[in-house]
């Protein structure tokens, strides 16, 4: 139950990672001089956090083939 509840938990700061840094993204989309690289690094960070909460999500809740 404890390790279920650390996914949980992980799952949720996962989560609110990602959306601060879509945020983040978009902000300085919309600056007239942005830093290419800065938003490429941050759109490699949001996707690792995409794939870390896929994984956590598939062992949360088993592929059940019925």
């Amino acid at each position: 139950m404890m390790m279920k509840e650390n996914a949980m938990n992980k799952l949720d700061k996962l989560k609110n990672e990602q959306k601060t840094l879509e945020e983040t993204i978009l902000t300085l989309l919309k600056t007239p001089l942005c830093d290419q690289l800065a938003i490429q690094r941050l759109k490699r960070r949001k996707l690792q956090i995409k794939d870390e909460i896929i994984k956590l999500r598939a062992r949360l809740i088993p592929d059940i083939i019925a």
